[in-house]
C-alpha cells in the first residue's frame, strides 16, 4: 500500500509557507485627486451657439454623472451674453451643472488677470462675476464657495496677493489651487477646428496626443510631489469646457484611475497639511502651486513635459484668439 505522509507533508509545508516566499504584486498608490473645469458655461463660449454650448454641457455632464465624479465648474458670467436671445438657454447650461449635483465657482465676470488690471477693477470683476451663479445656487439651496484665479495669476507683489486673498475670503470664498495641468486649453481650438472641417481621423490624433501628454504631465507632478513635499497630496486638476473634454473626457477619468487616483470633492483635498503650507509666490506668469511651493522654498522646477511639436504646429497655424492668453503652464 503507497505511503500518502510525504505528499501530504509536501502540501502542508507549501500551503503554510509565509505569504512573503510568494510573488508579490505591486500595489497602486492610493492617489485623490478633484476634477476642476473652467471658462463655464465654454471655453470658445463667443463662436458657439447656445444649442452647441447646450449639446457640449450636456455630453460632458453625463460622463461625470455616470461614473460618479464630483466636480467644480467656475463660470465667467459675460460668457452668457456673448449672444443676443441666447442668455437664457446659456444659463440653462450651467443650471446643468447644479441639476446634476456639481458644483459651480466663481471666475470672475470677464476671465480677468489679477495681474493686468489694478486690485479694485479686479475685486470688481468678482463681486459682477458672482450675479447669475450665486442665484443659480440659491435656488438649489447651495452657496457659492470657491473662487479659481484667471490664468492662475495671483499678483505680481506680495501685497496684492494677500489684499486679494483677504478679499475673497471677506466675500466666503476658498482659493481653488491647482496641482495639475495636462494643457487641454492649448489642444482645444485644434480639436475645433478639425470638427468643424469634419476631419475625425485629426480629431483623433489630437485626442491621442492630449492623453498622452496628460500622462506625462502627471507623471512628472507625481514626482514633483514627493521631491517637494514627500508624499502625494491631493491633486486637482485643471480642465475647461470644451469639445475637447466633453467627448474625451472618459478617456482621461480612465488614465487617471489607471494611476491609482480615486476622484474626491475639493474641499476634502483642501483640508489636506499641504494646501496650508506657505506660499509666498509673486510674478507675471501663474504657475501651479506645486512650482508655486516650489518657489517660496528658492527652487526652480525643471523639466516639465514639452508640448509636442507636432500639435504646436498646428496650434502656429490657427488664428490668435482675440484678446486672450493661455490660462497654466509651466515654468519657463
Amino acid at each position: 500500500m503507497k505511503s500518502f505522509a510525504k505528499p501530504l507533508f509536501l502540501a502542508l509545508t507549501l500551503f503554510l509557507a509565509p505569504t512573503a516566499t510568494l510573488p508579490q504584486t505591486p500595489t497602486a498608490p492610493d492617489r485623490q485627486v478633484v476634477i476642476t473645469i473652467d471658462d463655464l458655461p465654454a471655453g470658445a463660449a463667443r463662436f458657439m451657439s447656445a444649442k452647441e454650448i447646450t449639446d457640449m454641457t450636456t455630453q460632458l455632464i453625463a460622463t461625470l454623472k455616470q461614473q460618479q465624479v464630483p466636480a467644480v465648474g467656475f463660470v465667467n458670467e459675460s460668457k452668457l451674453y456673448y449672444r443676443v436671445g441666447e442668455v437664457d438657454a446659456r444659463i440653462d447650461a450651467l443650471n446643468q451643472w447644479l441639476n446634476a449635483g456639481l458644483e459651480l465657482g466663481n471666475h470672475t465676470l470677464n476671465h480677468t488677470s489679477l495681474n493686468r488690471v489694478p486690485l479694485k477693477d479686479w475685486e470688481e470683476e468678482v463681486i459682477r462675476g458672482e450675479t447669475v451663479t450665486k442665484q443659480l445656487l440659491a435656488r438649489h439651496n447651495r452657496k457659492m464657495r470657491f473662487f479659481r484665479h484667471p490664468y492662475l495669476d495671483v499678483g505680481r507683489d506680495l501685497q496684492t496677493r494677500r489684499d486679494a486673498e483677504a478679499f475673497l475670503t471677506s466675500r466666503g470664498y476658498h482659493i481653488a489651487p491647482v496641482t495639475l495641468d495636462p494643457w487641454d486649453w492649448a489642444f482645444a481650438p485644434i480639436y475645433d477646428g478639425a470638427k468643424r472641417r469634419g476631419d475625425t481621423a485629426l480629431q483623433q490624433e489630437i485626442a491621442a496626443s492630449y492623453l498622452a501628454h496628460a500622462a506625462a504631465v502627471f507623471e512628472y507632478d507625481e514626482k514633483l510631489s514627493r521631491d517637494l513635499l514627500g508624499y502625494e497630496p491631493p491633486q486637482i486638476i485643471l480642465l475647461h469646457a470644451n469639445n475637447l473634454e466633453a467627448e474625451h473626457v472618459g478617456e482621461l477619468l480612465d488614465l487617471l484611475r489607471k494611476r491609482g487616483y480615486r476622484f474626491i470633492a475639493l474641499e476634502s483635498a483642501l483640508d489636506d497639511f499641504a494646501y496650508s503650507l506657505p506660499n509666498t509666490y509673486v510674478g507675471e506668469e501663474g504657475p501651479g502651486w506645486l512650482e508655486q511651493w516650489a518657489i517660496t522654498r528658492g527652487q526652480i522646477p525643471r523639466g516639465s513635459p514639452e508640448f509636442p511639436p507636432d500639435m504646436e504646429k498646428l496650434r502656429k497655424a490657427l488664428p490668435p484668439p482675440p484678446g486672450e492668453k493661455p490660462e497654466g503652464g509651466p515654468i519657463l
